[in-house]
């Protein structure tokens, strides 16, 4: 047997996907995750009981070291349609952050 190891991204999604998804789409959240404020969801995790110290302070350097890990995560649980509005908005707060500009890169409803 061959046992696979648990990944950060997997707890997230076991803890916080089905509901993340099912709450419909948040552009404030992305903008978040985009600028690196993992706060609340590290908070989430910690406060859960589920996971140790060690493992919440894993999961926020992982995010870290790659933001999108934790959009992708969330979104493990989303439909095709779902995930391309989610790609759209992560793509414009690239093109945001390249271009320099402070301003939020747009709303999507």
């Amino acid at each position: 047997m061959n046992a696979v190891p648990i990944t950060c991204g997997d707890y997230v999604t076991a803890t916080f996907s089905r509901d993340f998804v099912a709450e419909g789409f948040d552009y404030d959240a992305v903008e978040r995750i985009h600028h690196g404020l993992f706060d609340e969801w590290g908070q989430a995790l910690g406060q859960s009981g589920l996971f140790t110290n060690r493992t919440v302070a894993t999961a926020l350097h992982s995010w870290q070291d790659d933001p999108h890990s934790l959009l992708e995560a969330l979104l493990a649980e989303a439909d095709e349609m779902t995930l391309k509005r989610y790609d759209l908005a992560w793509d414009a707060l690239d093109r945001a952050d390249r271009a320099g500009s402070a301003a939020p890169a747009a709303e999507y409803a």
